[in-house]
């Protein structure tokens, strides 16, 4: 049977919802490893082996994998390779920087972002902005894969009876250094997990406008707040709101677009979207080709008017 290793991305403390979508689509592959790699990461290590499906998990426990360093990493999953056939990692910009070091390490080419698994080495991928589906093939003996979390169910957190086993650093490569991070702290849900989200685009004109128009509709609703690439360029909120192919791409219950036209960009991170609703002045707006509900207006009237009957 085909082993596949799950890299297992966490805080310190907590299994990350990305990764069970990952074990979702690394359990159509075959049997189910994790790879649970930091520095003191004994409760993470034993809440993945409870995962739905997990077979064995593998803990690195060193200080080399603290601050999970792409280039510490990467050598770590290479040497657990040769005993596994395929490696799995959430396309989150943590999984990205992890699994193209492995591929390269390996020799073999990586399969990004897939949605499905249609064979032992077959998947669909989105190309073109996602405009269209592409079904590839791969001819490698190892398999590098890393997956778009929004196109498959989440793993069950119970249920699962992994074993444990510690497993050899391979040690700090010496290549980078960790200075430091600066983490934005908010209350509102993360924008990958959220149920609702809440975004604002150009047409909003200031950070002033969309804090005041915004925000509070988030604040009824509990959702989290994004933006397009064009707020977050023109300085109206931080990166990490930015929700699009350049940005995080999302599949909340409900999608609220407010003053975004729909670029080819910003469609590519939101369209899986269970209920899009898309609020624009202007009627010819590509974002209501894909909203299941459109209200044309000006949204500095109708937004503080639907938040005031919330």
């Amino acid at each position: 049977m085909t082993k596949t290793l799950v890299w297992v991305e966490h805080d310190g403390a907590a299994v990350k919802d990305a990764t069970l979508s990952a074990i979702t689509a690394a359990s159509k592959l075959g049997e189910v490893h994790l790879l649970v790699a930091g520095q003191g990461v004994g409760a993470v290590a034993d809440a993945a082996a409870k995962i739905a499906g997990v077979g064995k998990v593998h803990v690195a426990d060193d200080a080399a994998y603290a601050n999970g360093l792409a280039e510490n990493v990467a050598p770590l999953v290479a040497g657990l390779m040769d005993s596994h056939d395929a490696f799995v990692a959430p396309a989150t910009t943590s999984g990205k920087n992890i699994a193209p070091r492995v591929a390269a390490l390996l020799d073999v080419m990586q399969v990004s972002e897939i949605l499905s698994v249609e064979g032992p080495k077959t998947f669909t991928r989105p190309i073109y902005a996602g405009n269209a589906i592409a079904t590839v093939e791969s001819s490698d003996a190892k398999l590098v894969v890393t997956v778009r979390g929004t196109a498959f169910d989440k793993a069950a957190r119970e249920g699962g009876s992994g074993t444990v086993e510690a497993v050899a650093s391979t040690g700090d490569t010496g290549v980078t250094q960790f200075v430091g991070e600066e983490i934005a702290k908010s209350e509102r849900p993360e924008l990958t997990s959220a149920k609702i989200i809440v975004s604002g685009g150009r047409a909003l004109g200031s950070a002033e406008k969309f804090e005041e128009v915004i925000v509070p509709l988030a604040d009824k609703l509990g959702a989290g707040v994004g933006a397009s690439r064009a707020a977050v360029d023109a300085g109206y909120v931080p990166n990490d709101y930015q929700v699009g192919q350049t940005g995080k791409i999302v599949a909340p219950e409900v999608y609220i677009a407010v003053g975004i036209s729909g670029a080819i960009q910003h469609l590519a991170g939101m369209k899986d979207s269970k209920t899009i609703i898309a609020i624009n002045k202007d009627e010819d707006a590509p974002i209501f080709q894909v909203a299941d509900l459109g209200l044309v207006g000006d949204l500095f009237n109708l937004v503080p008017e639907l938040t005031g009957k919330l």
